[in-house]
């Protein structure tokens, strides 16, 4: 039985409806259509039987969904230099926000050290899900103790008109203010992002729980009005 077979065995149509309105930049017939748990515990199983390798090298996939049990398997990957190794070749392939935010190794926490050189590479690639991996990736990691200034320097410098760039930029940001608020402050009161980057940001952090009211309340001036 391939694992294509073992997806469709998962399908659910009513959710594959639901989901493709959540992900517009690609066509329904692009998704199978399984919930996101089932998903996760296929990939495991996969793993932990070690008969996914040859799917892993089997790019690009047709379906969404293929997709995303590419990005589950990865994130299951204890070998930090085989992981890397995978992600590299599956970046290019990443087509939507959900793949690309959903893949998370577990095995990066342990590798910070060796992590932000790839991040580096990732956020200068020209491709859009490659970017945002990378900020991602900075933002998971590397907003707690082992956050330098530089970081956000880094990000701030990004010049994009991808959307979905521009949105994990402003997700950045506004989880650096709720973790280092008085070091990334100055790049919202100093203008040094773009100004719907700025204003998304502003907007992110004031809708989040980790940012004290004080602080909401004095962004809310700092929002650049048209």
């Amino acid at each position: 039985m391939s694992i294509i077979d073992d997806l469709f065995k998962l399908q659910d149509i009513k959710y594959r409806d639901f989901q493709s309105k959540l992900i517009p930049n690609v066509p329904i017939d692009y998704f199978i259509g399984i919930r996101t748990p089932d998903l996760r515990k296929y990939a495991k199983e996969l793993y932990k039987s070690g008969n996914y390798e040859l799917f892993l090298k089997d790019l690009p996939h047709k379906y969404f969904d293929e997709n995303q049990l590419h990005a589950f398997i990865i994130s299951e990957i204890k070998d930090y230099d085989k992981c890397i190794e995978y992600i590299n070749e599956f970046l290019p392939y990443v087509d939507n926000w959900a793949t690309c935010d959903q893949m998370s190794p577990k095995i990066f926490k342990k590798n910070r050290d060796k992590l932000i050189d790839e991040i580096y590479k990732w956020i200068k690639s020209k491709e859009t899900y490659t970017i945002r991996f990378g900020i991602c990736a900075l933002m998971q990691y590397y907003l707690d103790d082992d956050f330098k200034v530089d970081y956000l320097d880094i990000i701030s410098k990004i010049k994009s008109n991808e959307y979905y760039v521009n949105m994990m930029r402003a997700w950045f940001y506004a989880t650096a203010l709720a973790k280092q608020y008085y070091a990334t402050i100055k790049y919202i009161e100093n203008n040094k992002l773009d100004k719907w980057t700025h204003n998304r940001t502003i907007q992110k952090a004031i809708e989040s729980y980790r940012v004290t009211d004080e602080h909401k309340e004095y962004l809310k001036s700092l929002k650049i009005k048209d």
